[in-house]
């Protein structure tokens, strides 16, 4: 990972030049560090048609707010017009196909200064939302579109297993839908702070109670509905064999490597998996209008802000859980993570 001067992004037909304000480091920008080949062959085992090489630059970054500039040519009928806080889906349609920003090589990311992005899927930022909060509507729409698969309801309770960025945003959907009983685990005690303030009732360390212990204690006898958010071999075997019969999963966390699971306990007990991943447009748009109505806070979520000079040491610090959740790069800021 380097940081070095690019050539400047000019806006083609139907694009709008934004300047980068705020974008959020993902846990899949940590893994496409890493396992870059692995990402792209599953995305083409899940029939998505990616031309992205990751053995050649490209710039990351796709949870973003950025002010437009500049408007390319035929995009008179957009909502959006320069000055204007924009956020959008991390996609460009092009005339080649679809581009997946932040893992394109033919589009820059938001750990830049300046990106194009499709005006016509640009977003108007409302209510003066901070850009660091408007950034987080994607993640924190991925986060309402697991919710809304996994078909709680009113008077049901949610485990969440795992208290990182995705996990502590579940935590704010599910309160946001209604769910009062929320029992979040995670090893580190910061990350169990960090659920709290997003609305866990309980928090469980499972280094002294496995998380259904925590959650009998904690809830009583009802069958929970859990959320993994973990993405580790051996969660969902885990999962399988200490959750109650008939108990509904839904898989956010993304394992990149093999996993194995005993099936017949989960024939045995009935369960039921649902796997997800990322949202549709009009979950997006609503996530900001919840964000920008105060209706989801995600404000403790934010634990600290970066240049974009200090984007490969915060990569660093991700991977230490006391030290940070979510840090957001700011373009012009210094090299160092300031806390917020």
């Amino acid at each position: 990972m380097v940081v070095e001067d690019v050539r400047e992004p000019i806006p083609d037909v139907g694009e709008a030049l934004v300047a980068v304000r705020a974008c959020g480091i993902c846990g899949s920008d940590l893994h496409t560090l890493r396992h870059a080949d692995a990402m792209l062959a599953l995305s083409g085992m899940g029939g998505l048609d990616n031309p992205f090489d990751p053995d050649a630059d490209f710039v990351m970054g796709h949870e973003f707010c950025g002010e437009v500039l500049e408007l390319g040519a035929d995009t008179d009928g957009v909502a959006i017009k320069p000055g204007d806080l924009v956020v959008s889906m991390p996609m460009a349609f092009a005339p080649h196909g679809l581009e997946l920003l932040g893992f394109s090589n033919r589009y820059y990311g938001a750990f830049a200064e300046r990106m194009q992005l499709t005006a016509g899927m640009c977003l108007p930022v409302p209510n003066g939302l901070d850009p660091r909060i408007a950034a987080m509507t994607e993640p924190v729409a991925v986060a309402v579109h697991a919710v809304a698969k996994s078909r709680i309801a009113q008077g049901e309770g949610a485990l969440v297993l795992g208290a990182g960025p995705i996990g502590l945003a579940l935590i704010a959907a599910l309160r946001a839908v209604g769910i009062e009983q929320i029992v979040a685990s995670d090893f580190s005690p910061r990350r169990r702070a960090l659920a709290t303030a997003m609305g866990a009732t309980a928090v469980v360390d499972p280094a002294i109670e496995t998380a259904m212990d925590g959650w009998i204690r904690a809830a009583g006898g009802a069958t929970p509905v859990v959320f993994e958010a973990i993405g580790l071999p051996g969660i969902l075997d885990d999962i399988c064999r200490s959750v109650p019969p008939n108990t509904r999963v839904t898989v956010v966390g993304v394992c990149m490597e093999p996993d194995t699971f005993l099936p017949l306990v989960a024939i045995a007990k009935e369960l039921q998996f649902q796997f997800v991943i990322y949202y549709d447009p009009a979950e997006f748009a609503g996530t900001l209008r919840q964000l920008a109505e105060g209706e989801i806070d995600a404000s403790p979520l934010v634990t600290g802000t970066v240049g974009i000079d200090g984007v490969p040491d915060a990569f660093t610090v991700l991977g230490r859980p006391e030290e940070h959740a979510k840090v957001i790069v700011v373009p012009g800021e210094g090299p160092a993570i300031t806390p917020v």
